[in-house]
């Protein structure tokens, strides 16, 4: 074998015997969320700017992610809901103008990653929550000729420990968060 065929074989492999580094894609990653709305109803909202690194080590049975999330891109699809979750009551982005999430990835079936066991920061708080990993799959990025891992995943956690309890308890205190991802493998 030739060493391009040797380094080519290296790149595709799909469980490497060493640690790979994924960069989050900010045009197909949307961190969102849904809590109650006074009994009514259940309002949604997304992130429209998020960044990190998912760093996995599939032989290993190991990895690690590190997201941030700009609060202030913030969306509901309402101006002025979007104009208030910015604010004190809520998000607070200008005095807290990022989200993240640090975690270590715990479960896995086989070589997918299925729990990350991790620290979400919120309002200068940081609590523990647990990602589950509902679908995960790394394929050839068809037009970049990269390995591009996607993944669908979701937690709950009550707001007031964070700090958010406006509204409360007139406005539902659990939040379901759901995080569609796809991230393009280091160079």
């Amino acid at each position: 074998m030739s060493m391009q065929g040797f380094v080519a074989t290296l790149l595709l492999a799909p469980a490497a015997a060493f640690a790979q580094t994924y960069q989050l894609d900010p045009g197909h990653t949307y961190p969102s969320f849904e809590a109650g709305h006074m009994g009514i109803s259940i309002w949604r909202g997304k992130f429209n700017r998020s960044s990190g690194t998912v760093t996995l080590e599939r032989a290993a049975r190991t990895g690690k992610v590190d997201i941030r999330i700009d609060a202030a891109s913030i969306s509901f699809g309402h101006a002025q809901l979007d104009e208030h979750a910015r604010g004190p009551d809520f998000f607070n982005a200008e005095r807290f103008p990022v989200i993240t999430y640090r975690g270590t990835i715990s479960g896995w079936q086989g070589e997918t990653p299925t729990t990350v066991d991790g620290e979400l920061t919120l309002l200068g708080v940081s609590r523990p929550v647990t990602l589950t990993i509902h679908s995960f799959r790394c394929v050839r990025h068809p037009m970049l000729n990269r390995e591009v891992c996607g993944a669908d995943a979701s937690a709950s956690f009550r707001r007031s420990e964070f700090g958010m309890s406006y509204g409360l308890p007139r406005n539902a205190d659990e939040v379901r968060i759901l995080i569609q991802v796809e991230a393009l493998r280091a160079e």
